[in-house]
């Protein structure tokens, strides 16, 4: 099981990531563009992923994986928190992060070897 401050506390964690509340959730964003999400007081998370990584997720693990409302048409995956592995969903919320920062910083993410 992961609790919500755990799942903001891995997106944080990684290079110019910033929170931000929009409407009644809290984004999680770097450089302004979104690659996460969800309510603190939610059982659930939204991490952006391609479609074919999506599909790959939910035919895996359907219990803790389905498409995101709205969102799921390009690939983004909500996922269970009380089900969820805490290292794959850290490794879902660094390959989320990957997906929308700039080449530029994820090289360098890269090159520190984090």
């Amino acid at each position: 099981m992961v609790t919500f401050d755990e799942f903001r506390t891995m997106a944080l964690a990684l290079p110019e990531a910033a929170q931000e509340p929009t409407w009644d959730i809290e984004t999680l964003r770097v450089r302004g563009r979104i690659f996460a999400m969800g309510a603190p007081d939610g059982d659930r998370v939204t991490v952006k992923a391609s479609p074919e990584d999506q599909a790959e997720l939910l035919a895996a693990e359907p219990e803790v994986f389905s498409s995101a409302p709205y969102v799921g048409r390009h690939g983004w995956v909500s996922v269970r928190l009380d089900l969820v592995d805490g290292d794959e969903l850290r490794d879902l919320v660094t390959e989320a992060w990957r997906r929308t920062a700039p080449k530029r910083l994820v090289r360098a993410f890269d090159e520190s070897g984090v």
